[in-house]
């Protein structure tokens, strides 16, 4: 019997922690932006929404609940899409304020970040000279002296809340370590199989984004995981449609999404998450694979359903 074609979960990551509204007009920042990038994002395929908040005044992060649920309840009425709920918030935050949306809403998904970090995002103040917003400068700035803090504890302490909410977990791995902690909570029992990796590329502190570097992710995650995971790819900056290429040849899932990169190609700013989507979405149909729909992510992840969140 011929073999199906592999279905591939997108992921969008829609407005993130990383970049600021100066950076680009693009960048959803209200409730309402956030909401209609989404959407807009899972017309064009995207089966899972990555989503943080910011403040609707400033644009600056934030993981007040209240800023949350008019756009979770919004995206649920207007899509099926996988709900996925950040816990990484921003690097400048405490590990319980980062926790606070995914405890209060009980998503299907929710991130994790699997170690402690270096995070430097001041080299893009060599890009970007002019600020509206004071704190933006120093979001760059401060990231110099910055530890992304997720201590073992820090994860047992999310891994606990997810477990007893049903929510499945976006295993964010920045560097090779990072997969022998994943390694180290399948182990103890406290996450589930399959676990659903996403290797991060080419964020100041963590693996590079040559290819080699993700050859090297794709084997330790091979030797560790066997065929017991799900994989996906989140290329940084200009890096996100070539390495998604080819990590999807290779058969992983991808991510997309103006969290991790404000550019659509060389030089040219993204409109939006769509159009990052439609992009991804035009190249792995060319590879003759086909999109996973929101249900197929379901189905792959073992997630609880949408009928299941508290939003």
């Amino acid at each position: 019997m011929a073999k199906g074609k592999q279905k591939v979960i997108i992921t969008c990551a829609v407005t993130g922690a990383i970049h600021t509204p100066s950076m680009s007009p693009h960048l959803p920042v209200t409730a309402d932006e956030i909401a209609e990038a989404a959407i807009g994002a899972a017309r064009a395929g995207a089966a899972v929404l990555h989503l943080h908040a910011r403040d609707p005044k400033t644009g600056k992060p934030s993981q007040d609940p209240a800023l949350f649920e008019p756009f979770l309840k919004r995206i649920k009425q207007e899509t099926d899409a996988v709900i996925n709920i950040t816990t990484g918030g921003s690097p400048h935050m405490t590990v319980e304020e980062r926790m606070r949306p995914a405890a209060t809403f009980k998503p299907e998904v929710a991130s994790l970040n699997m170690g402690s970090m270096n995070f430097g995002l001041f080299p893009m103040l060599d890009r970007f000279k002019e600020f509206q917003h004071d704190w933006e400068r120093e979001h760059l700035e401060n990231s110099r002296s910055l530890i992304f803090r997720n201590t073992y504890q820090d994860i047992e302490s999310i891994l606990a809340i997810g477990n007893a909410n049903g929510t499945r977990f976006e295993f964010e791995c920045y560097d090779i370590s990072h997969l022998y902690n994943l390694k180290h909570f399948v182990d103890r029992g406290l996450v589930k199989s399959p676990p659903f990796i996403q290797s991060v590329f080419g964020i100041l502190g963590g693996i590079g984004p040559h290819p080699e570097d993700l050859m090297h992710m794709k084997r330790t995650a091979d030797r560790l995981f066997g065929s017991e995971y799900e994989w996906s790819i989140l290329g940084a900056g200009r890096n996100q449609i070539p390495l998604a290429t080819i990590g999807a040849a290779m058969g992983s899932n991808v991510r997309v999404g103006l969290e991790d990169s404000l550019w659509i190609g060389p030089g040219k700013l993204a409109e939006s998450n769509r159009a990052q989507v439609e992009r991804i979405r035009t190249i792995l149909e060319a590879l003759n694979l086909e999109i996973a729909t929101p249900d197929d992510a379901r189905e792959k992840l073992g997630l609880k359903g949408r009928d299941k969140v508290a939003f």
